[in-house]
């Protein structure tokens, strides 16, 4: 007896429910327990019959199963890191929304983290996803030439594929857009409308993205042998604070452009808003061409012309390349292919030049 005196309940005799099994599960649904691994690992070769009656008796006795004693035994967790630069952007939300659907198929989770456009934190990022013993990551980093990135990533152990980068000597896969054609196509366009003064906003070189679209620019004016606008060429960031206080600096140039590519998503809202604030309208004052489309793009921004990548299959697309590699494929690069829609805001900007 306690030294108070108080009356302690026993717990003698208390009997608790022991943790249901996967041997309970097989039991409940009359299969083998190689079948209940299999399923509850997401493995491919399981009919769809199979699967539901295997989830259906897990379900019915509150079956969990352990995770970390499965990647103990196994060597795999089962997880996917997934790095953003920049989660507010929708374009990405799409990318990794896909991206997700398709590991979830396979039986994978997905970890989504933030870099917010700091090199910093994509560091720490990169270090807390290999301590967790990730099976593999996808990433649209920040930058390409921090000179410890690649080390970084390799010291993850797992398959790397990289959206819209290039990292020289990592061994990955990339899915990598063809920025150039697009971006040349509407540069073209302009230029057969009469435009010879047109501005480009976009981020910094240190990326691949924006290489390929100022590519694409630089060829534009080359094969229509028209004098290249290097005054008209902001680069910096995507974001829109940089959009738009570059836009409403070219725009109040003494010779100001006529026309203006935005690059990206962040860009093209600052574009609009800083557009906006000087009463100036694409299609009518300017002709405007967005590079990257968002959803409900056309709900917002029906009138602007763009250069469109498909970010669902860059989703999928990521995802698959990172299943192969998983799965002992070779790394490979796939190139997605943009497209010029031309639309109302095209036409826009000369009639001043001419009176």
């Amino acid at each position: 007896m306690p030294k108070s005196g108080k009356n302690v309940p026993s717990i003698k005799g208390k009997k608790e429910s022991a943790p249901v099994t996967i041997h309970d599960v097989a039991a409940r649904a009359g299969v083998a327990i190689s079948s209940i691994s299999r399923v509850l690992s997401g493995h491919p070769d399981v009919s769809e019959r199979m699967r539901i009656k295997v989830l259906k008796a897990a379900d019915e006795l509150g079956y969990e199963p352990d995770f970390f004693a499965q990647s103990l035994r196994s060597g795999a967790t089962k997880t996917i890191g997934f790095i953003i630069r920049d989660i507010s952007n929708p374009f990405f939300g799409v990318i990794a929304q896909c991206c997700e659907q398709e590991l979830r198929k396979a039986g994978y989770s997905m970890f989504l983290l933030n870099s917010d456009g700091d090199v910093a934190t994509e560091s720490t990022n990169i270090a807390q996803l290999r301590r967790r013993k990730i099976d593999g990551l996808i990433a649209s980093l920040v930058s390409e030439d921090i000179p410890e990135l690649k080390s970084t990533l390799e010291k993850l152990n797992a398959p790397v594929v990289l959206l819209d980068r290039e990292v020289v000597g990592l061994n990955s896969s990339a899915i990598l857009a063809n920025h150039h054609q697009g971006v040349e196509d509407a540069t073209l366009d302009l230029i057969s409308r009469g435009h010879k003064r047109i501005a480009f906003i976009s981020g910094s070189t240190r990326v691949y993205t924006t290489r390929d679209r100022l590519k694409g620019f630089k060829s534009a004016f080359k094969k229509a042998r028209v004098a290249y606008p290097t005054d008209l060429v902001s680069l910096g960031k995507f974001d829109a604070e940089f959009g738009e206080s570059e836009t409403k600096r070219l725009f109040t140039l003494k010779d100001r452009p006529t026309a203006l590519l935005s690059g990206g998503i962040g860009s093209t809202a600052g574009a609009m808003r800083g557009l906006k604030k000087l009463g100036l309208v694409p299609g009518k004052d300017l002709a405007f061409v967005a590079i990257d489309e968002w959803p409900m793009f056309d709900v917002y921004g029906q009138q602007f012309s763009s250069v469109y990548r498909d970010a669902a299959m860059i989703g999928r697309e990521a995802a698959a390349a990172l299943l192969e590699m998983i799965s002992g494929g070779s790394p490979r690069t796939i190139m997605v292919e943009t497209h010029y829609i031309v639309r109302e805001s095209s036409a826009g900007g000369l009639k001043a030049k001419k009176k």
